[in-house]
C-alpha cells in the first residue's frame, strides 16, 4: 500500500466511525491545562475563582468591621449626650441654689472675713471652670461627678458664710437690746 491509499483508509474509516469518535467530552480540566499550554495564552488573575472568593470575604469583612466601629463610636457618642443632659439639668439646679446664697449673702449687712470667703470660692470657681471645659471636651462619669461636688462644696462654703453671718447678726441684735 502506498501513502495515498493508506490516507484514504483512514479518511474512510474516521466518516465510517465518526459518531462513535463525538460521543465522549474531555473533562473541564483538560481543556484549562490544554488552554494554559497553548503559546500566546495569558491568564488573567481577575478569571480565577478563588481570587473573586478572597476579594468578597475580604469586603465582607470590612463591611462588618465599618459596621461594628460605626455602631460603637454611635454608642460612644449617645453615651457622652446622654452625660452632657444630665450635667446641664444638676448645673442648672446647682448653680440656681448657688445664685441664691450669693444674693442671701450680699443682702446681709455685716460682712466679717470677706478676703477669706471670696479667695475660697473664686479657687472653687476656677476649678469648676477647668473642669466645665473637660467636661465639653470629654464627658465622662467621673468629670461630672468632680463637677458636681464642686457645687456642693461651693454650696456648703456659702451655708457656713451665712450661718456665721446670721450668728454674727444675733450677737449684733442682743448686744443692741
Amino acid at each position: 500500500m502506498n501513502r495515498t491509499d493508506m490516507k484514504d483508509s483512514l479518511r474512510d474509516f474516521i466518516r465510517r466511525h465518526r459518531d462513535e469518535f463525538d460521543d465522549k467530552q474531555p473533562a473541564d480540566r483538560v481543556w484549562s491545562r490544554i488552554e494554559n499550554q497553548l503559546p500566546g495564552k495569558k491568564v488573567s488573575l481577575w478569571s480565577n475563582v478563588h481570587v473573586w472568593r478572597a476579594a468578597a470575604v475580604l469586603f465582607l469583612s470590612l463591611s462588618v468591621y465599618l459596621m461594628i466601629s460605626r455602631s460603637g463610636n454611635q454608642a460612644v457618642n449617645a453615651d457622652r449626650a446622654r452625660l452632657q443632659i444630665e450635667f446641664s439639668d444638676l448645673e442648672k439646679f446647682y448653680n440656681e441654689q448657688i445664685s441664691d446664697k450669693i444674693e442671701l449673702i450680699s443682702n446681709i449687712q455685716e460682712f466679717n472675713d470677706e478676703e477669706n470667703f471670696t479667695q475660697d470660692i473664686n479657687k472653687l470657681d476656677a476649678m469648676y471652670q477647668v473642669l466645665r471645659e473637660q467636661m465639653k471636651a470629654q464627658p465622662s462619669e467621673k468629670i461630672k461627678d468632680a463637677l458636681i461636688l464642686n457645687m456642693l462644696v461651693r454650696i456648703d462654703l456659702l451655708n457656713q458664710q451665712i450661718k456665721i453671718l446670721e450668728e454674727s447678726e444675733n450677737k449684733t441684735d442682743e448686744v443692741a437690746i
